[in-house]
């Protein structure tokens, strides 16, 4: 049975995610950042003391009538609220920007992560982390807002709590009561109420609201499939209106969204005790200072003023020392969004550290060479075993064999992403390559960027694009190369990999993998794609995946896989 992490490790987890920019390229701009804030925090400590001071001397000055004090401390209360406004302004100016800064870091480098050693392809196929776009979108943005808040609203805390201890001690003054024949005075009296009262209060809250850190955690998760949810449909409608399938669709919608109602009922519930407990002890805090120390101001041994003071000292100690009520929401939030980053951090980790059976390396004599390769399913399954072969440059090469044979993860495999087997896989160096999937990818965008991807459209001119255009049965396409939209949504799968054709005219890569790129495609049309790939690319090496057998006399070698009785595969090597 595994063993929960222990709190020092959690605690390590959360650090591991916060400490990076902190020691980034950008380290002295962000602690300067975060120093000025930091400074206007403090400053607005210090005014809160100020204000307290000016508490006392305004009602002492109402209680006696005293005119000229009175317009003096109007006129203080004036600048001293001016230069508080200012102080507000800026340190949330400095604290929005701080953010900012701190997620745009961030947000790069989980990018990067995420994008580097074909990890966005393991962790899909793996099942090993939901909705890595949420992460990334939300859960960063929420990671740095919530971190700069609650530890800059926890500093603000800390430091009011000792700035106004020794006032509230000094003000208060002691209580003297008879506890049977003897005397107790307890001095100071009214800060050992407030530390006691902020005692009980936090360990309510803490008991009622425990509970809050999952809700919050399997409401993001829901909300991110309810997402998901629709963001196919728009991506496959075409094959849902032809399924009919929109009754299907309807149902898992609303069964996603039956979970997102049902969690938050959840959190409603739980929301409306914490409510209750943080309610009560916030509004009784407002009068039970003034409860307590009433019995010495009818005695007449404190005036209005000084009551004010102590009401306003107590509720600066008590309000400080509530931090952890006032926050408990926020916190359950952000705890829940550093165990989701925490969660996408290991699934990363484990990507990069799961050991690649397959070695990759680089030919000079060949433009692919294949040495004992073996390749195998994720379960442990192999697929075929111990196979060797050779591409020339400028060979064209067509793999043949059954469905589910491998040839299309061979393909993965030379591509990199495909890390179940072993052997070794050799391509040529400094050589370009480029692959087309059966089912094309165009990015959103202009068709320019999407013809031209993975390239820079401007590396290509009009006449260039609109000439692979035209070769490729596409001229109608030409007047919007400069329309921005989903062109996977706007063409149908045979425009597509047509598209994908010209592509590969513009790029004129060195090796080219096509995995049956060509299925979509009436055979008229596919023996003009194969005959435009011996016309402009005459010189590339042509690795082709394809059930049929017409594409056959465009290449001058065949990798043929048959099965086996125990259902693995073998490939022979036959020359055209």
């Amino acid at each position: 049975m595994t063993q929960k992490p222990g709190k020092s490790a959690r605690w390590r987890a959360v650090w591991q995610l916060i400490k990076p920019y902190w020691q980034s390229e950008e380290k002295w701009k962000a602690w300067g950042m975060l120093a000025a804030i930091v400074i206007l925090s403090l400053s607005s400590v210090y005014l809160s003391v100020q204000f307290n001071e000016w508490n006392r001397v305004f009602y002492d000055a109402l209680q006696n009538k005293n005119f000229p004090i009175f317009k003096q401390q109007l006129f203080k209360f004036s600048w001293l609220a001016l230069i508080f406004i200012v102080v507000s302004i800026y340190k949330v100016y400095l604290t929005q920007g701080l953010q900012m800064s701190w997620r745009r870091w961030m947000t790069n480098e989980y990018m990067n992560k995420w994008l580097s050693n074909h990890a966005y392809y393991y962790t899909e196929h793996q099942h090993q982390v939901d909705n890595p776009d949420q992460r990334i979108a939300a859960d960063l943005n929420a990671l740095t807002s919530g971190t700069l808040s609650l530890t800059l609203g926890l500093l603000s805390s800390l430091v009011t709590l000792f700035s106004f201890i020794t006032i509230l001690w000094s003000v208060s003054g002691p209580i003297s009561f008879m506890l049977g024949a003897q005397q107790i005075t307890i001095p100071g009296y009214m800060l050992w109420f407030a530390l006691l009262y902020a005692l009980i209060g936090s360990l309510v809250v803490g008991l009622i609201g425990r509970p809050l850190v999952k809700l919050s955690f399997n409401q993001e998760w829901f909300e991110a499939n309810f997402r998901f949810g629709l963001i196919r449909i728009r991506e496959n409608s075409d094959a849902i209106a032809l399924y009919h399938g929109e009754q299907s669709e309807k149902q898992q919608l609303t069964d996603n969204f039956e979970a997102i109602r049902s969690n938050w009922w959840s959190i409603m519930r739980l929301s409306r005790r914490l409510n209750f407990a943080s309610s009560f002890y916030g509004q009784f805090a407002i009068i039970f200072p003034i409860l307590v120390a009433a019995p010495r101001y009818f005695s007449g041994a404190i005036q209005m003023g000084l009551l004010m003071q102590i009401s306003s000292a107590f509720g600066q100690v008590q309000d400080s020392l509530s931090w952890f009520i006032n926050a408990f929401s926020d916190l359950a939030s952000w705890k829940a969004c550093v165990n989701r980053l925490a969660g996408f951090n290991a699934a990363i980790d484990q990507v990069n550290e799961q050991p690649r059976g397959i070695a990759l390396g680089h030919s000079q004599e060949h433009d692919l060479q294949l040495h004992n390769l073996t390749l195998n399913l994720p379960n442990g399954n192999p697929l075929f075993s111990a196979v060797s072969a050779s591409l020339a440059a400028g060979g064209r090469v067509l793999i043949a064999g059954p469905s589910g044979c491998g040839k299309s993860t061979l393909l993965r495999a030379i591509a990199g992403v495909w890390p179940y087997g072993a052997g070794e896989i050799k391509t040529a160096d400094s050589k370009k390559q480029l692959f087309l999937p059966q089912r094309s990818y165009i990015p959103i965008g202009s068709l320019r960027e999407g013809l031209s991807y993975p390239e820079e459209s401007a590396n290509h001119s009009d006449e260039r694009l609109c000439e692979v255009l035209e070769a490729c049965c596409l001229s109608h396409l030409q007047p919007a190369l400069e329309q921005y939209a989903n062109w996977s949504q706007r063409l149908s799968p045979g425009e597509q990999q047509r598209l994908a054709f010209a592509r590969a005219m513009l790029i004129k890569p060195d090796i080219l993998y096509l995995d049956e790129a060509t299925s979509a495609l009436d055979d008229d049309t596919e023996q003009r794609m194969y005959q435009l790939l011996l016309e402009k690319l005459p010189h590339t090496s042509v690795i082709s995946v394809a059930h049929r057998n017409s594409v056959a006399k465009y290449h001058q070698h065949c990798w043929r896989f048959t099965q086996q009785d125990d259902g693995q595969c073998n490939m022979t090597a036959t020359v055209l």
